[in-house]
C-alpha cells in the first residue's frame, strides 16, 4: 500500500437540522485497499457513502481524493473524478437492456468512453461479472442478484478508481451470497480499492483489509477485522452492554 492514501476523510460531520447523523469522523483509504465500513443499523454509515459520492454535502470536514478536495463537488463530478459506488436498493435503468445500462456507465463515468469503444468496453465488464448470456434481455426480467450484477457492471464500466459498495451482499440467499463473495473477493483480487458498507460478517472477515466501526454515528473503533471485531465497545454497540 503506497504511503499515501487515495481517499482521505478528515473531520466529517454530517447534520440535518438537530440530528448529528455522521460526527467528526476520520479516516484514509490506501491504494488497493479494501476498506469495511460497519456498524448497527442507523449508524452513519450509508450517509458517509453518500458524502463521499457527493449525495450528500458534508456540514463540516473534508473529503479528498488524491489530494483534491471533493467534498464540495456535485455527485455527477466527483463520478468524473474517479469514485463510482452501488446502492442498498439497486438502481437501474428500466427502459434499457442489461447490455445499455451498463453502456451508460462506460459514457458518464471517471473515462468518457463513446460509441463502439463503449459498447465494447460495456461487453466486457457484462462478462466479467458472469451476465454474458443476459446482456439484451430486460433488467426488469431479472433475478435480484443479476440485477444487482448488473448495477456493479455499470459502476465498473466507469472504471472508479475508488469503489463504493453499499450493501450489495444484502437481501441474498446463501447461494447467491457466495457468489456475490466470490465476485467481490475477485475484485480485491485485481487490486480495485474498494470501500463497502456490510452487515455479512463472513464478508467483512474474508475481504476486508481494515474496518472502521461507527456507532450513532461516531467512529469508535478501527483496525483489522480481527481486531475490531473482537473489541469491546464494538461488540457492546451491536449487541448492548448485557451481552459485552
Amino acid at each position: 500500500m503506497n504511503k499515501r492514501p487515495i481517499l482521505s476523510v478528515q473531520g466529517v460531520t454530517k447534520r440535518f437540522g438537530g440530528l448529528v447523523a455522521v460526527n467528526d469522523v476520520s479516516f484514509d483509504v490506501g491504494h488497493h485497499e479494501m476498506i469495511g465500513v460497519i456498524g448497527p443499523n442507523g449508524s452513519g454509515k450509508t450517509t458517509m457513502l453518500n458524502m463521499v459520492s457527493g449525495a450528500f454535502q458534508p456540514t463540516e470536514g473534508r473529503i479528498s481524493m488524491k489530494g483534491r478536495r471533493l467534498s464540495e463537488l456535485p455527485a455527477q463530478q466527483i463520478a468524473r473524478e474517479g469514485v463510482g459506488r452501488t446502492f442498498q436498493l439497486v438502481k437501474l435503468l428500466p427502459g434499457l437492456n442489461v447490455l445499455e445500462n451498463v453502456k451508460a456507465g462506460a459514457v458518464f463515468g471517471h473515462r468518457r468512453r463513446w460509441g463502439r469503444d463503449a459498447e465494447d468496453f460495456a461487453h466486457e465488464m457484462i462478462e466479467r461479472v458472469g451476465l454474458d448470456a443476459s446482456e439484451n434481455a430486460s433488467t426488469t426480467s431479472l433475478t435480484y442478484i443479476d440485477q444487482k450484477r448488473v448495477e456493479l457492471a455499470r459502476v465498473l464500466a466507469g472504471e472508479p478508481e475508488v469503489l463504493l459498495l453499499d450493501e450489495w451482499l444484502a437481501g441474498l440467499n446463501p447461494t447467491e451470497l457466495d457468489t456475490g463473495i466470490e465476485l467481490i473477493n475477485a475484485l480485491r483480487d485485481e487490486g480495485r480499492t474498494v470501500i463497502m458498507v456490510e452487515h455479512v460478517m463472513d464478508a467483512i472477515r474474508s475481504l476486508c483489509d481494515r474496518c472502521v466501526v461507527m456507532s450513532s454515528g461516531t467512529k469508535i473503533a478501527e483496525g483489522t477485522p480481527n481486531d475490531v471485531l473482537s473489541n469491546r465497545e464494538v461488540i457492546s454497540a451491536y449487541l448492548g452492554d448485557e451481552d459485552a
